[in-house]
C-alpha cells in the first residue's frame, strides 16, 4: 500500500494541473473555435492573395486599377464560397455537437 501513496499523490496533482490549465470549454467548443479561426483565416488569405495578384497584373500590364478591382471581387467571392462550403460541412458533422 505504501507504494501506491506517491502514485496517487502524483495522479491527484496531475488532475489538478489539468483542471487549472483548462480554459473551461468543452472539446466540442474548442473544435468549433479552431474551425472558426481556420475559416476566417482562409477567407482573408483568399482576398489578400487575389489582391496581390491583381496588383502585380496592374503593375506589369499597366492596367491599374482594373486588375486589382476584378481580382479583389473574385477573391472575395472565392473566400465567401470557401467559407460557406466549410461552414456547411461543419454544421453537418455530428461530432461537433456537445455531449451531455
Amino acid at each position: 500500500m505504501a507504494e501506491n501513496g506517491p502514485k496517487d499523490e502524483l495522479d491527484r496533482r496531475i488532475a489538478e494541473a489539468k483542471s487549472a490549465a483548462g480554459r473551461g470549454i468543452s472539446d466540442a467548443e474548442g473544435r468549433a473555435e479552431s474551425r472558426g479561426w481556420a475559416i476566417g483565416i482562409e477567407f482573408v488569405g483568399a482576398v489578400l492573395v487575389s489582391a496581390f495578384i491583381g496588383w502585380m497584373i496592374d503593375r506589369f500590364a499597366g492596367t491599374a486599377p482594373w486588375g486589382l478591382i476584378v481580382l479583389l471581387v473574385l477573391g472575395f467571392a472565392a473566400g465567401v464560397r470557401s467559407a460557406l462550403k466549410a461552414s456547411s460541412q461543419f454544421d453537418t458533422d455530428p461530432g461537433n455537437d456537445e455531449k451531455d
